[in-house]
């Protein structure tokens, strides 16, 4: 099985550069990086370019303009050029655990979508945190605000089995996914356009196809750095197609990843 790690951003150098951090000391690195950024600026770009000379995988940095909140596209474009396996997903926003990489490639199974824990970062943390970098947190790090939430135990994580019902817990910016079963529901729908939804109706879909749902519950952390929502404005309009897949049982969409296939 050969993996990559699919990292979507848009203009947060500041939080992306800890992200990056965090997956330079992973005690295992997928095959491949895939950078999926939404229109970012001059310095974002030069802060991938400079972890991609460190870094012993190779990275790629795919890009699009900047025409509002498209992030469903832009991770079809990445997930498109990569001939890989597995998917490992987060948001550019998630610090990574350090066994993060290796708690996602032990987990996976044909058949199943895979939503790791997200550990909410205190606003208050914050300033320290861009201070000292803080890429590694303890259980009951007075940073954190969930708790035991944090505890990285995967002998407990081996109680929770695959589900047939989609999950609330269910989160984008932390999930795993086979590309052939992405490939086979075309992938994101591209009638999301702005903030939210579009990572649920994924997972909706993936469901419908057949595949189970697996959390990997005190496995495959990541520390989600808070931050002010982009504009909501699309919200409704987005519930609206997520309730239509929902109702309806969609699988396929029609604007997908396949017009970036080769």
């Amino acid at each position: 099985m050969t993996t990559a790690l699919l990292i979507s951003t848009y203009n947060w150098p500041q939080a992306l550069e800890l992200v990056l951090q965090s997956l330079s000391n992973q005690s295992q690195l997928p095959e491949r990086v895939l950078i999926a950024d939404d229109g970012s600026g001059a310095e974002t770009r030069a802060l991938i370019q400079q972890f991609a000379q460190k870094l012993k995988v190779p990275v790629d940095h795919i890009w699009h303009e900047d025409q509002g909140f498209r992030k469903a596209a832009i991770l079809n474009k990445a997930v498109a050029q990569t001939p890989v396996d597995f998917i490992i997903q987060i948001d550019g926003d998630c610090i990574m655990h350090s066994e993060f990489v290796a708690d996602y490639i032990k987990a996976a199974r044909k058949g199943q979508v895979l939503s790791g824990t997200r550990v909410n970062i205190k606003d208050n943390f914050l300033p320290e945190l861009w201070r000292n970098k803080s890429t590694q947190f303890r259980l009951f790090h007075p940073g954190l605000r969930n708790g035991l939430r944090g505890l990285h135990c995967p002998l407990i994580g081996r109680f929770y089995r695959p589900q047939k019902r989609f999950s609330k817990k269910f989160r984008g910016c932390n999930t795993g996914y086979w590309r052939k079963d992405f490939i086979a529901i075309n992938g994101y729908n591209e009638d999301f356009e702005g903030w939210g939804r579009e990572d649920s109706d994924l997972a909706h879909r993936l469901m419908h196809l057949g595949c189970n749902m697996k959390r990997l519950k005190h496995r495959a952390l990541v520390y989600h750095i808070p931050h002010k929502i982009r504009s909501k404005s699309q919200l409704q309009q987005n519930n609206n197609l997520e309730q239509h897949t929902i109702a309806h049982r969609v699988v396929r969409i029609e604007r997908g990843v396949d017009q970036y296939l080769i």
